[in-house]
């Protein structure tokens, strides 16, 4: 299928099939493709959490208000930002950057006083925003990969973070819950998968000047 025709086929999946499992090939993939998605600077400042301690789900599904993709998808993450973005958190990516590249860290130090100058201008809320807006590029890079493989994916903001917080123990590690993502296989009984889409028109969406 090409990609225009997996997100046709694609919807937000409300009832898994438990009997269906992801291998683990398949989720490897998917976590590839988040790696390799694109965010700003490069920094990635996000974690994406699987759950999957029974107890902790289901934990997770009471903060979710009961939503059933918690419990019966496959494989549940938990996107979460990074609170204490900082100079340490450019240095990092600069060090990796100078493995990567084979190259002198010195030739980066340019690069690492720009970034660093630009982080400065915003503030500690400011950053968390900048770093749920790179999490959302990561989410569109997973929704994408797995309707191309065929697997059924539910992005899901109807959760109280700070529970999902507590549950996890983010507070301490530094982190955020901002969204909460499910996959695996959609069930025959679940009456959205035949739900026709409503989408703005190209005339609508798109504008030319």
């Amino acid at each position: 299928m090409s990609l225009v025709k997996s997100l046709e086929w694609r919807y937000a999946t409300k009832k898994y099939d438990t009997s269906r499992q992801l291998s683990d090939e398949q989720y490897e993939d998917l976590l590839s493709s988040v790696q390799l998605a694109p965010s700003s600077y490069g920094l990635q400042p996000y974690r994406f959490i699987t759950v999957t301690d029974p107890i902790k789900l289901e934990q997770i599904s009471k903060a979710a208000f009961g939503q059933p993709q918690i419990t019966t998808a496959s494989k549940v993450l938990v996107v979460t930002v990074e609170t204490n973005i900082s100079n340490e958190t450019v240095k990092n990516y600069i060090d990796n950057a100078a493995i990567a590249r084979n190259t002198d860290r010195k030739n980066l130090e340019a690069r690492e006083e720009f970034v660093n100058a630009r982080l400065a201008l915003l503030s500690s809320d400011q950053k968390i925003e900048w770093a749920e807006k790179q999490a959302f590029l990561a989410i569109g890079i997973l929704v994408s990969a797995a309707a191309e493989a065929g697997i059924d994916a539910s992005p899901m903001e109807g959760f109280d973070p700070k529970q999902v917080d507590k549950i996890l123990g983010l507070k301490e590690q530094h982190l955020k819950s901002t969204l909460l993502f499910a996959l695996g296989f959609r069930s025959s009984e679940d009456e959205f998968a035949t739900i026709p889409k409503v989408r703005k028109t190209k005339e609508e969406l798109f504008i030319t000047v």
